[in-house]
């Protein structure tokens, strides 16, 4: 076979796939202000009382969801996005239960905790094409900065919503379903056993550190021996 016959016939084979992958990317969905969802927490949720008073600062918030595209909550008709990055949405819905009950720190200074949280969901899962399945969940690792001593606490909240026909009432729907699985996950987080033992744990280590290893040169040497008269 002549070369360029050979050239005509691969690009002949490779021009379905091309067209395949360009129709794919324009049907790719994109953000735009009418298929964008805000999503906020009905209200602040009142955490459990604690034994004794302490502040937290949330420092780093880490998406491990694996998801390329964490802002894409639902890919069909068009898709649905979130209108900020799950990370940012939980900062803000954790920060916002912590201020009013005088949990939050102002800085990392005046922290007696510091957390580290690590998104692992926010989204819908699989269903069976009648419902929206929302789930939330994440991790925080609460580390006391004076101790170095560290307690992890995890939390996950999910909701069910109808599936609508008409796109705007999906649209709510998602949202709704979202700020449930969202708002039931900080319940779980702040109402939970696993915080109140991991802040239990944690403080008391600062009131009772561990004593420090004695150090051969911190010990009193010993007295050097007196000649004796003779």
């Amino acid at each position: 076979m002549r070369p360029a016959k050979r050239i005509l016939l691969s690009a002949l084979l490779l021009a379905p796939a091309s067209a395949s992958v360009v129709a794919f990317a324009a049907d790719d969905p994109k953000p735009k202000p009418e298929n964008t969802i805000s999503i906020h927490p009905a209200q602040p949720v009142t955490p459990q009382k604690f034994a004794q008073p302490f502040t937290i600062l949330i420092s780093d918030i880490t998406d491990r969801s694996g998801n390329p595209q964490p802002m894409l909550v639902y890919k069909p008709r068009g898709g649905i996005f979130t209108d900020r990055m799950p990370t940012e949405i939980l900062r803000e819905a954790l920060e916002n239960s912590l201020k009013p009950a005088g949990l939050l720190a102002s800085d990392k200074d005046s922290a007696d905790l510091v957390a580290r949280v690590y998104v692992f969901k926010f989204g819908l899962a699989a269903s069976s094409g009648m419902d929206f399945f929302g789930s939330v969940e994440f991790s925080v690792m609460l580390k006391n900065p004076k101790t170095g001593a560290t307690q992890e606490v995890r939390a996950s909240g999910t909701s069910i919503a109808n599936v609508a026909m008409l796109k705007k009432n999906i649209q709510k729907n998602v949202q709704e379903n979202l700020e449930t699985a969202l708002n039931d996950a900080l319940i779980n987080f702040f109402r939970g056993v696993q915080l109140k033992d991991a802040v239990k744990t944690l403080m008391k280590a600062q009131e009772n550190p561990a004593p420090a290893a004695e150090h051969p040169a911190d010990k009193p040497s010993a007295p050097a021996a007196q000649p004796q008269a003779g």
